[in-house]
């Protein structure tokens, strides 16, 4: 059944077109990702499509009665209004007869000697059988950690806001779901639980990503856009990646063939009298598609990065019995740490537990409350921050480059000039005389990317390098740091990304605790089987129960307890394969009977698999 009708669309902006033409549909039940450079028009293609831009021309329709909701690359809110105000924007009775009871309930678990009156609500619930609608929103706002619905939007850090626009697209059920960069700004453990949401749910799905895992566990389909064009390739983004290298191959054969072909015809052309051109028309007219295909190779331009990097002492950064609190929380507490050369270090954990206020430690930008930070001589920061830089947008993107310097070494000891430098980074000529106004959210991120590595830094902090960053970008990135020769710490939430560049983990685990992990975050999800912290964790009023609490207890395991944990160890392995095997079956069904009933089963292998890993948790603790 089809749910989305593209055809013949076109839009430019200002000289350039972004896509010229393109014809796409999707069925009940597709899930598809946009992928392509940055500035190719991919967030464009969203907001056309969910009619937040009017096209240059072309068709756009949606099934008649589908509900859409659309999640924009950079949510904007009311500084002023409140969390409940921005999810339940939508004016339908349901939702917002469930908005007043959660708010009610909230109040008399805040205050419970002026509780409002539940009753009227209640009936009203029981009349609308809403219960189960309540039931499901209830669910999501705790997986995505929003429970104090009287927050003020202002109050909120970057990941809360997306938490919130998240919310806000989700509650209505809706039947086609568009989303612009879904995981920016969320941490690992609010990425994964919407990526299996997801992969189970019975929706259709646009949405932009450059999280390669994400790609691969949730769409059915990859939508390139290359050069205006649009390709489809049937599959997840491994599939897509080896098609796409197969189309590649075919193309440049069709382009060399025709090229010698072109030679042939050129010299029988040349021969040609001009009075006999006429009795050979076809002739020339094929001359003409030939010459038309052989200048049709496509633009294969690609982000160079070999900057020199500066020399490091043997001293590079000590950290020695460092506290940090903030508003009455503790973010880190006595932490020790003597960072070694070559050094990489992946940060984790979930939003707020002090991860970016560590980075701004190490980079000198604020001070400890207590202990010392001992920085080595040679040490040369270069701090790519988890906030866009504010450039000046009436200044040219090559003025930009030159306020830093106008030459740049290489690694190899030559000199290039800033204009060369930004060729190398995908600003052509003609770009770099643009006004920086008029680049996209991912070519501005390439911009302040350019700066920081352009100062040669030796002790390299990337807080959140890969938002807004297309693939083909990252892919460039990551070869470059793997040959880094300086320190490199990264807080990301790009899994992908911390997997293949760091050999160790600092895991911040809240209320002051850091722990260092020998591996990168695969082995560490590998090694405890569990998120790190649960969202809901910040519930008001609902007390964590530590690993110390559970300690404290004191005793040992009965025999029945040690023989339950072993049978554990052997149960767990078995569900979590079950759960593989299930979700790699959803890439080869395309009936929706057979998809829902998948869902389903994931569904209770996932609750068997949280009761028993709890299970193991608790006796693993006791043992």
């Amino acid at each position: 059944m089809n749910y989305l009708s593209v055809e013949e669309l076109t839009k430019s902006y200002d000289e350039k077109q972004l896509f010229n033409t393109i014809t796409f549909g999707l069925d009940q039940g597709q899930k598809a990702a946009l992928v392509g450079i940055n500035g190719c028009g991919k967030s464009t293609l969203l907001k056309v499509i969910a009619g937040i831009e009017a096209p240059d021309s072309g068709i756009i329709s949606f099934r008649k009665g589908l509900k859409v909701s659309i999640l924009r690359q950079h949510p904007e809110f009311k500084k002023e209004e409140k969390i409940s105000e921005a999810i339940f924007t939508e004016d339908k009775e349901e939702l917002n007869l469930i908005r007043d009871y959660e708010l009610a309930l909230l109040k008399t678990e805040m205050d419970p000697n002026n509780a409002p009156d539940l009753t009227p609500l209640i009936e009203k619930m029981d009349a609308l059988n809403a219960w189960e609608y309540e039931h499901q929103i209830k669910t999501l706002l705790g997986k995505l950690g929003l429970y104090n619905l009287e927050q003020r939007m202002g109050d909120l850090s970057g990941g809360q806001r997306k938490r919130v626009a998240l919310a806000q697209a989700l509650v209505t059920n809706p039947d086609f779901l568009i989303l612009d960069e879904p995981t920016n700004h969320l941490d690992l453990e609010v990425i994964e639980w919407l990526e299996n949401y997801l992969a189970t749910q019975n929706l259709t799905l646009l949405m932009v990503t450059h999280d390669r895992y994400f790609l691969d566990r949730v769409t059915s389909e990859i939508l390139e856009i290359e050069n205006g064009d649009l390709y489809r390739y049937k599959g997840n983004y491994s599939h897509f990646l080896e098609k796409k290298a197969e189309r590649q191959e075919m193309e440049a054969a069709t382009v060399s063939k025709a090229k010698n072909l072109l030679k042939t015809e050129l010299e029988w052309m040349r021969r040609q009298p001009k009075a006999r051109g006429t009795k050979a028309k076809y002739r020339v007219d094929a001359f003409h598609d030939l010459k038309k295909t052989a200048n049709s190779g496509k633009s294969t331009s690609q982000m160079e990065v070999n900057l020199k990097g500066e020399r490091q002492g043997k001293k590079i950064l000590e950290l020695e019995h460092v506290s940090k609190s903030y508003e009455g929380f503790q973010l880190i507490e006595d932490f020790s740490y003597v960072f070694k050369r070559k050094e990489r270090v992946g940060i984790i954990g979930p939003n707020g537990v002090g991860k970016s206020t560590f980075l701004n430690i190490l980079s000198q930008k604020i001070q400890p409350d207590t202990g010392k930070t001992d920085i080595g001589l040679t040490t040369k920061f270069g701090y790519y921050t988890q906030d866009e830089t504010i450039f000046d947008p009436n200044k040219k993107v090559l003025d930009i480059v030159k306020e830093v310097a106008e030459y740049i070494k290489l690694d190899n000891g030559s000199e290039i000039t800033a204009s060369q430098l930004l060729n190398q980074f995908l600003f052509p000529p003609k770009m770099q005389h643009n006004f920086v106004g008029k680049l996209s959210g991912g070519e501005k991120r390439r911009l302040q990317l350019l700066r920081v590595l352009m100062a040669n830094p030796n002790f390299l902090i990337l807080d959140e390098p890969t938002n807004d960053l297309d693939i083909m970008t990252l892919n460039v990135l990551e070869d470059y740091l793997q040959n880094f020769s300086g320190c490199l710490v990264i807080v990301s939430h790009d899994r992908y990304f911390m997997d293949r560049l760091v050999d160790h983990l600092l895991v911040f685990k809240g209320n002051g605790v850091v722990k260092d992990f020998p591996g990168n975050y695969s082995d560490y999800r590998n090694e405890i089987g569990l998120p790190l912290m649960e969202p809901s964790q910040t519930k008001p009023g609902k007390k964590t129960v530590t690993k110390k609490e559970i300690k404290s207890e004191g005793r040992k395991l009965s025999y029945n307890e040690q023989r339950e944990l072993k049978e554990l160890d052997n149960s767990i392995p078995k569900l979590e394969a079950r759960k593989k095997e299930l979700h790699n079956s959803l890439d080869f069904e395309t009936e929706y009977e057979k998809l829902q009933a998948i869902s389903e089963k994931i569904k209770e292998v996932e609750e068997e698999l949280e009761e028993k890993e709890m299970r193991w948790l608790e006796l693993s603790e006791l043992e």
